[in-house]
């Protein structure tokens, strides 16, 4: 599970599978910031999950994301 101030490779992936639906466009630079955020929020409402808090990567969030996008 991640959320805003977290840090590292797992991170970094989120990043890039995002930026692949055009949900964020700041830097992969492997933190949790704010747009990564709002980032997922935005693709749980889009999507319906409902499973994890908005905004925090958890389980479904990243079954969901993980089938939509392509390995970075």
């Amino acid at each position: 599970m991640l959320r805003l101030g977290d840090k590292g490779p797992e991170v970094t992936e989120l990043q890039q599978r995002l930026r692949q639906l055009n949900l964020y466009v700041g830097e992969v630079d492997g933190v949790y910031t704010r747009p990564v955020e709002n980032g997922v929020r935005t693709y749980q409402l889009a999507r319906g999950i409902t499973g994890d808090d908005f905004g925090v990567y958890g389980p479904p969030t990243r079954a969901s994301l993980e089938a939509e996008t392509s390995e970075p």
